[in-house]
């Protein structure tokens, strides 16, 4: 996007066209106007527009050009955070009910996919959690444990079966949640926003909010060479946040994840690779994933940003973990790198915010924004809709505590992932 090939780079390729959409020129008047085309911000549009709210998408670049169009595409259950520790760190109430709704937020992502026929290549085969050692197989046996405890449809694999299904003998174990599953995340939100706007909402594009501004009951937006009344904001902008809400990116560090494609695999290969089209990822701190596309592309990323020093050394590791992984590629071609940026939270849980009467957002998805967004969206529109009450949303109403160190953090980051994937093995 925006003639950047490492923005979006095989998703932007091979994703549907988005619905035609352009700036915003006029003065509008709306019940609610959502700030972000991604995930969150289509989904809750989609589901205002269906309970007859009139909504206006306010998008300063294009459709999903943030984190939700650039990620692996793992539709994932639940948060980072041990299930256990949830609780803990939100209370019981919140704490259950926010692993409800993660645990059967995938689902969501896959029914909407279905209902309005989105193309967005979805396997509903489940997600492959990887032991890296005998430290990663007591960490999945525990958070099996604490899944299966609550019923979750998770299940232990041991070596032998985790190398069947992934082609590799390099684990330990593993932990498969058929919860879980793959889409083509830039197919899927610009779906969402093909489906918001057949609902009747309105989404315009390359309009960045420049003012929120108190007038009388309502707010106005000023965006573009237009503007927006409306008597709620959803502010769904996540790690790319810019203009009236500072406050969200001065919560969040910012940590690189990039994504490379090899060329189509042949039919003998892809069938030794992950042959029931699961996604992966391991339990290394500085974790990999990789997962296979529609056309037999084997998607391999890590954290790191390609950019300066960055790019060659992490398109040298991804070919030298592919070479051990999997030595039966060879010389295996890459055809697309994209990289973008993941909002991280202190405590990796998200967070929900007010910044003024009828000013809602949640943001700070830890590297799991298709299934958490989707769902946050849905219940951001449950509650302007006057069906949930504030106390009965997934996650409390927290003030927001800004980040200290953030740029050296985030630097901190970028450069240990290249020192990292310097020396890496698996």
């Amino acid at each position: 996007m925006l003639n950047d090939p490492r923005s979006h780079g095989l998703w932007e390729r091979t994703a549907p066209p988005a619905p035609a959409t352009g700036p915003l020129e006029a003065a509008l008047r709306a019940d609610v106007a959502v700030i972000g085309a991604g995930f969150t911000g289509l989904s809750a549009a989609l589901h205002l527009a269906e309970g007859g709210a009139r909504v206006a998408v306010i998008e300063a670049a294009e459709i999903g050009f943030g984190g939700s169009g650039r990620n692996v595409g793992l539709v994932n259950a639940g948060l980072w955070v041990m299930p256990d520790e949830v609780p803990r760190a939100l209370g019981p109430v919140h704490g259950e009910r926010i692993l409800q709704l993660l645990g059967e937020a995938p689902r969501l992502v896959f029914d909407l996919v279905e209902r309005h026929a989105i193309a967005c290549e979805p396997e509903r085969a489940g997600t492959l959690h990887l032991a890296v050692g005998a430290t990663g197989a007591r960490e999945l046996a525990e958070r099996a444990r604490q899944w299966q405890a609550r019923g979750a449809a998770v299940e232990l694999l041991d070596a032998d079966e985790t190398a069947r299904r992934t082609g590799t003998q390099t684990y330990a174990a593993s932990l498969l949640d058929h919860r879980a599953g793959t889409i083509q995340p830039l197919g899927y939100v610009r779906g969402l926003a093909r489906a918001a706007v057949a609902a009747g909402a309105e989404v315009f594009t390359g309009s960045p909010v420049a003012a929120c501004e108190r007038e009388g009951e309502r707010w106005r937006l000023r965006a573009g060479g237009g503007s927006v009344l409306a008597d709620w904001v959803v502010v769904a902008t996540n790690a790319y946040t810019s203009g009236p809400f500072p406050e969200i990116a001065g919560e969040l560090v910012r940590l690189p994840y990039f994504n490379i494609a090899t060329r189509p695999l042949s039919s003998n290969l892809a069938r030794s690779i992950l042959p029931g089209r699961e996604g992966c990822w391991d339990t290394k701190d500085i974790l990999s994933s990789f997962r296979l596309d529609r056309e037999n592309r084997l998607v391999i990323g890590s954290v790191g940003a390609l950019r300066g020093t960055g790019a060659a050394i992490h398109r040298r590791w991804a070919r030298g973990t592919l070479a051990r992984l999997f030595p039966q590629l060879g010389d295996v071609g890459f055809e697309a790198e994209w990289y973008g940026w993941i909002g991280m939270t202190a405590d990796a849980v998200p967070r929900f915010h007010r910044f003024g009467p009828r000013i809602l957002s949640f943001s700070g998805y830890n590297g799991r924004g298709i299934a958490p967004g989707t769902a946050f969206g849905r219940a951001l529109a449950d509650h302007i809709l006057g069906r949930v009450a504030e106390g009965d949303m997934p996650l409390p109403l927290t003030p927001v505590r800004t980040r200290g160190l953030r740029a050296a953090r985030e630097a901190y980051y970028e450069v240990g992932s290249q020192i990292a994937h310097l020396s890496s093995r698996v």
